[in-house]
């Protein structure tokens, strides 16, 4: 069964649970739609990896806005955000540790020759590949920046 295969009879059992799945199929439904959109505005159809990506990108704006409402002294909208960022994440592989992350990173700094931080491009081009929407982006960048400095 396809990742939007996998939405798609989701979403259908959400609509089944009335109240309690609320929250749920509108989250669904928003990946949907976006997963839709980007179909229509590339006119192809979009595959499992295309939609991981979408769901990637949902899950990072939600925890850039966890951020904004932390500030904003938000509860109600963070406690929300992280509710559907653990509905999001159910759609995406198991994630990667840190320490999982570090040793991709010191691989892809090995096979890219990378010497400095100057050569972060290098090692991003090397390693997202290999992570994509199996680590937060933000921490593999913070650990290549870190490694790249010593």
């Amino acid at each position: 069964m396809s990742l939007k295969e996998k939405l798609t009879a989701d979403m259908k059992d959400a609509m089944k649970a009335k109240e309690a799945g609320k929250q749920r199929l509108s989250v669904i439904r928003l990946v949907r739609g976006a997963v839709r959109q980007l179909e229509i505005d590339g006119k192809k159809e979009l595959g499992d990896e295309d939609v991981l990506g979408v769901i990637s990108k949902e899950v990072k704006q939600r925890r850039d806005s966890i951020e904004d409402f932390k500030k904003g002294g938000r509860d109600d909208l963070v406690a929300e955000a992280e509710a559907e960022i653990a509905i999001l994440m159910e759609y995406l592989p198991q994630q990667l540790s840190e320490d999982e992350v570090r040793g991709l990173v010191k691989e892809a700094i090995a096979a890219s020759g990378a010497a400095s931080p100057k050569d972060m491009g290098k090692v991003m081009k090397e390693l997202m590949p290999k992570v994509k929407g199996r680590a937060d982006g933000k921490l593999v960048n913070e650990i290549v920046k870190e490694l790249l400095a010593q």
